[in-house]
Protein backbone atom coordinates (compact mmCIF):
# COMPACT_ATOMS: atom_id res chain seq x y z
CA UNK A 1 0.00 0.00 0.00
CA UNK A 2 1.26 3.46 -0.89
CA UNK A 3 1.52 5.41 2.34
CA UNK A 4 1.54 8.91 0.79
CA UNK A 5 -0.42 10.83 -1.80
CA UNK A 6 1.26 13.48 -3.94
CA UNK A 7 -0.58 16.80 -3.85
CA UNK A 8 -0.37 19.73 -6.18
CA UNK A 9 -2.26 22.87 -5.30
CA UNK A 10 -5.22 22.14 -7.56
CA UNK A 11 -5.71 18.37 -7.49
CA UNK A 12 -7.50 16.97 -4.47
CA UNK A 13 -8.92 13.52 -5.03
CA UNK A 14 -10.03 13.22 -1.43
CA UNK A 15 -11.48 9.73 -1.88
CA UNK A 16 -7.89 8.47 -2.18
CA UNK A 17 -7.29 9.88 1.31
CA UNK A 18 -9.48 7.31 3.13
CA UNK A 19 -6.79 4.59 3.25
CA UNK A 20 -4.30 7.20 4.51
CA UNK A 21 -6.70 8.35 7.21
CA UNK A 22 -7.18 4.75 8.32
CA UNK A 23 -3.44 4.07 8.26
CA UNK A 24 -2.69 7.26 10.22
CA UNK A 25 -5.29 6.30 12.84
CA UNK A 26 -4.06 2.71 13.15
CA UNK A 27 -0.42 3.89 13.48
CA UNK A 28 -1.26 6.33 16.29
CA UNK A 29 -3.14 3.66 18.25
CA UNK A 30 -0.34 1.13 17.77
CA UNK A 31 2.54 3.48 18.58
CA UNK A 32 1.02 5.74 21.26
CA UNK A 33 -1.52 3.42 22.88
CA UNK A 34 0.12 0.06 22.24
CA UNK A 35 -2.97 -1.54 20.72
CA UNK A 36 -4.36 -2.57 17.36
CA UNK A 37 -7.70 -1.30 16.16
CA UNK A 38 -10.26 -3.86 15.06
CA UNK A 39 -12.93 -4.05 12.41
CA UNK A 40 -15.93 -2.05 13.59
CA UNK A 41 -18.45 -3.90 15.73
CA UNK A 42 -21.68 -5.07 14.08
CA UNK A 43 -23.48 -1.93 15.21
CA UNK A 44 -21.47 0.89 13.69
CA UNK A 45 -23.33 3.87 15.13
CA UNK A 46 -20.85 5.91 17.12
CA UNK A 47 -22.32 7.56 20.19
CA UNK A 48 -20.25 10.70 20.37
CA UNK A 49 -20.04 11.19 24.11
CA UNK A 50 -16.57 12.62 23.45
CA UNK A 51 -15.70 14.55 20.31
CA UNK A 52 -12.18 15.86 19.78
CA UNK A 53 -11.59 18.34 16.95
CA UNK A 54 -8.36 19.57 15.37
CA UNK A 55 -8.45 22.32 12.77
CA UNK A 56 -6.31 22.26 9.62
CA UNK A 57 -5.19 25.62 8.18
CA UNK A 58 -2.97 26.65 5.29
CA UNK A 59 -2.77 24.84 1.98
CA UNK A 60 -5.28 22.37 3.41
CA UNK A 61 -8.15 23.83 5.44
CA UNK A 62 -10.66 21.77 7.32
CA UNK A 63 -11.32 19.79 10.44
CA UNK A 64 -10.43 16.36 11.78
CA UNK A 65 -12.79 14.86 14.36
CA UNK A 66 -12.46 11.83 16.63
CA UNK A 67 -15.70 10.59 18.21
CA UNK A 68 -16.02 7.87 20.82
CA UNK A 69 -17.95 6.73 23.87
CA UNK A 70 -16.95 7.80 27.37
CA UNK A 71 -15.82 4.22 28.05
CA UNK A 72 -13.57 4.32 24.98
CA UNK A 73 -12.22 7.73 25.98
CA UNK A 74 -11.33 6.42 29.45
CA UNK A 75 -9.68 3.32 27.95
CA UNK A 76 -7.60 5.44 25.53
CA UNK A 77 -6.53 7.71 28.38
CA UNK A 78 -5.61 4.74 30.56
CA UNK A 79 -3.49 3.21 27.81
CA UNK A 80 -1.81 6.53 27.08
CA UNK A 81 -1.00 7.24 30.74
CA UNK A 82 -0.49 3.63 31.83
CA UNK A 83 -3.37 3.85 34.30
CA UNK A 84 -6.45 1.76 34.87
CA UNK A 85 -9.39 3.27 32.97
CA UNK A 86 -11.24 3.69 36.28
CA UNK A 87 -8.43 5.95 37.56
CA UNK A 88 -8.65 8.56 34.81
CA UNK A 89 -10.75 11.63 35.37
CA UNK A 90 -10.03 15.09 34.04
CA UNK A 91 -7.06 13.69 32.06
CA UNK A 92 -9.57 12.32 29.53
CA UNK A 93 -10.00 15.68 27.77
CA UNK A 94 -6.27 16.21 27.29
CA UNK A 95 -5.66 12.62 26.21
CA UNK A 96 -8.49 12.49 23.66
CA UNK A 97 -7.42 15.85 22.27
CA UNK A 98 -3.84 14.62 21.97
CA UNK A 99 -4.91 11.41 20.18
CA UNK A 100 -6.87 13.51 17.66
CA UNK A 101 -3.90 15.86 17.28
CA UNK A 102 -1.51 12.97 16.61
CA UNK A 103 -3.89 11.45 14.04
CA UNK A 104 -4.22 14.83 12.30
CA UNK A 105 -0.45 15.32 12.22
CA UNK A 106 0.22 11.79 10.99
CA UNK A 107 -2.50 12.15 8.32
CA UNK A 108 -1.26 15.49 6.95
CA UNK A 109 2.30 14.14 6.84
CA UNK A 110 1.08 11.41 4.50
CA UNK A 111 -0.10 14.07 2.01
CA UNK A 112 3.14 14.88 0.17
CA UNK A 113 3.48 18.62 -0.39
CA UNK A 114 1.01 19.56 2.35
CA UNK A 115 2.86 18.86 5.57
CA UNK A 116 4.99 22.02 5.69
CA UNK A 117 2.20 24.30 4.52
CA UNK A 118 -0.59 23.07 6.80
CA UNK A 119 -0.83 23.99 10.46
CA UNK A 120 -2.87 22.25 13.15
CA UNK A 121 -4.98 24.03 15.73
CA UNK A 122 -4.98 23.30 19.42
CA UNK A 123 -7.45 20.44 19.96
CA UNK A 124 -10.95 21.18 21.22
CA UNK A 125 -12.83 18.45 23.08
CA UNK A 126 -16.57 18.32 23.68
CA UNK A 127 -18.12 15.93 26.19
CA UNK A 128 -21.76 15.01 25.95
CA UNK A 129 -23.89 14.05 23.00
CA UNK A 130 -26.67 16.62 22.93
CA UNK A 131 -25.27 19.08 20.41
CA UNK A 132 -25.59 19.94 16.74
CA UNK A 133 -22.54 20.18 14.52
CA UNK A 134 -22.51 22.20 11.30
CA UNK A 135 -19.40 22.26 9.12
CA UNK A 136 -18.54 24.86 6.51
CA UNK A 137 -16.68 22.19 4.52
CA UNK A 138 -17.15 22.01 0.76
CA UNK A 139 -17.39 18.22 0.82
CA UNK A 140 -18.99 15.66 3.05
CA UNK A 141 -16.78 14.04 5.65
CA UNK A 142 -14.29 11.34 4.79
CA UNK A 143 -15.02 9.01 7.68
CA UNK A 144 -13.62 5.75 8.93
CA UNK A 145 -15.14 3.69 11.71
CA UNK A 146 -12.96 1.20 13.53
CA UNK A 147 -13.32 -0.90 16.64
CA UNK A 148 -11.48 -0.10 19.86
CA UNK A 149 -11.96 -2.58 22.70
CA UNK A 150 -15.33 -3.70 21.32
CA UNK A 151 -16.76 -0.23 20.71
CA UNK A 152 -16.77 1.84 17.52
CA UNK A 153 -14.71 5.00 17.13
CA UNK A 154 -15.08 7.44 14.27
CA UNK A 155 -12.36 9.54 12.67
CA UNK A 156 -13.45 12.00 10.01
CA UNK A 157 -11.86 14.75 7.91
CA UNK A 158 -13.83 17.56 6.33
CA UNK A 159 -12.15 19.89 3.85
CA UNK A 160 -12.93 23.54 3.09
CA UNK A 161 -11.31 25.10 0.03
Amino acid sequence: MNTTVNMDGSSRNTESWLPLLELATREVFEIMLGCKLEAPPATVAVRGEFTAMVGLAGQLCGLLTLRCTSRSAAAMTGKMLNLDASEVHEQVWDAIGEVANMIAGNFKNKLTGISDSCMLSVPTVISGSDYDYHSMADTGPLEIILGFEGAPISVAVEIHS
